[in-house]
């Protein structure tokens, strides 16, 4: 019961986080797309990890990363007061690039089966 307490309050989260940066904040650094790719939820629901992708010019995404970086105690007072949990959790932003270099093979299968690239 409790393990499907804590899937509940992780996917949760992760939707909250993820419709505070899109929607909520007001900072014209933040630009592409930011995509929340995983949480890792403490057994208490303490300290929260929280994996993130930027999917734009690098240019744009390292400006993108500091926002988001110097936003954490915006998104986590607004976390506070959308989902009720008795400890409202440390968020701490890691940058997951999973999806760029899935983007990337993609790619190279493609001019692979072009006939690109030998």
């Amino acid at each position: 019961m409790a393990q499907f307490r804590n899937e509940k309050i992780r996917k949760t989260l992760m939707k909250e986080i993820s419709d505070i940066i899109q929607k909520k904040l007001n900072d014209s650094r933040i630009g592409g797309i930011v995509s929340i790719t995983d949480l890792e939820l403490a057994h208490d629901n303490s300290f929260a990890k929280v994996y993130y992708s930027v999917f734009a010019p690098d240019d744009i995404k390292e400006k993108t990363i500091a926002a988001i970086e110097e936003d954490v105690p915006k998104i986590r007072y607004e976390v506070g007061r959308r989902v009720r949990l008795r400890l409202t959790p440390e968020l701490r932003f890691i940058l997951d690039n999973s999806i760029e270099r899935g983007s990337r093979v993609i790619e190279l299968i493609n001019k692979i089966s072009k006939g690109e690239i030998k």
